[in-house]
């Protein structure tokens, strides 16, 4: 027989929350940093950071928040999707289960990424002109909403490849004591001998 317990204490999917955080909190302090190092006249440091984060974003000063009298690292809309994804992640354990391995819909990720398309579309045909903190909070709340995809993912992740499940482990077999005990006939079945 089997012993399955009915509770099991399996921290995976906090520890890959944790790496998540670490990760998102990392990439945007490198965001605020990589001006502040140029500014502390940084160049090496700085020059890196800013040529690294140059294959993911434009990096147009004219659309970028300053600080310090430089540039962040990625224009306003990207630093958006960042602030957006660690604060959410941040804050993921208030709004939901850690262990939750299935994501909302994906008409939810849609409808997310909808008001940073028309933000996008309407600047880009001319119709309006949009502005740093649009494109900040239009990507922030696509990159809160990407969270809950993410998690998700990554909890599946940690059940599929983690540590063996407890079915897995191996199970003590009874010794041979025990075997002559479950196997000794019972006195239930003739009252009049328990007398």
């Amino acid at each position: 027989m089997i012993y399955h317990p009915q509770f099991v204490s399996d921290r995976r999917p906090l520890l890959m929350w944790t790496i998540l955080l670490t990760g998102s909190l990392f990439l945007l302090a490198l965001i605020v940093g990589t001006p502040l190092a140029r500014a502390g006249q940084h160049s090496i440091l700085s020059g890196t950071l800013y040529q690294a984060f140059s294959y993911v974003c434009h990096q147009q000063p004219e659309r970028s928040f300053f600080i310090a009298g430089q540039p962040l690292a990625v224009c306003a809309r990207c630093t958006g999707v960042y602030a957006g994804f660690a604060l959410t992640t941040l804050l993921y354990p208030l709004f939901t289960s850690l262990r939750r391995t299935n994501p909302p819909e994906r008409k939810w990720v849609v409808i997310a990424a909808a008001p940073l398309a028309i933000d996008f579309g309407l600047g880009l045909l001319g119709i309006w002109e949009n502005t740093h903190w649009s494109r900040f909070i239009t990507a922030a709340l696509f990159g809160s909403v990407v969270v809950f995809y993410v998690m998700p993912a990554l909890a599946e992740l940690s059940y599929r490849f983690g540590a063996r499940s407890v079915s897995e482990t191996k199970t003590p077999q009874p010794d041979a004591t025990a075997n002559r005990t479950a196997s000794a006939p019972s006195d239930y079945s003739a009252p009049l001998r328990r007398i």
